[in-house]
């Protein structure tokens, strides 16, 4: 069983959610527990290990792998927007959804509770997947 920090894990996760359009991917060593971002966009001041692309790593799911798109955005959406919840729906008909929702949110002045709504069953998630996966979190 692998052991990893959560908050490595969660780092790289949000790290590349955040990146969502570049070409940018967190990885987990089965052996150490260390977490690696690799991008093909950005320039990281990470050394990546040099296995990375042959050794035992596991890639770091993301908000669709974990469930937590749409479906989670139009929870949010019903329960703190009911009146815009039509207009939320709208954005996730197309690509650059989560660009337009979020800047929807910070204009009704939401953005701050989304993120407090988004975090517990990320982490939650997150912490499944790994469980999933064989990975002992510390």
């Amino acid at each position: 069983m692998t052991t990893a920090k959560f908050s490595e894990i969660l780092d790289g996760y949000e790290f590349c959610a955040l990146a969502d359009l570049m070409d940018t991917q967190a990885f987990v060593s089965l052996e150490r527990g260390t977490v690696h971002i690799v991008s093909g966009d950005l320039e990281l001041d990470q050394e990546l290990p040099e296995d990375i692309e042959t050794g035992p790593y596991l890639a770091l799911p993301g908000k669709r792998e974990l469930d937590l798109g749409w479906d989670l955005a139009m929870e949010f959406s019903e329960k703190y927007l009911q009146n815009d919840a039509e207009t939320v729906r709208g954005f996730f008909r197309r690509r650059g959804a989560y660009a337009r929702f979020k800047e929807f949110l910070e204009c009704r002045g939401q953005l701050a509770a989304w993120f407090e709504f988004e975090r517990s069953p990320t982490e939650s998630r997150l912490r499944q997947w790994c469980a999933d996966h064989g990975i002992d979190l510390v």
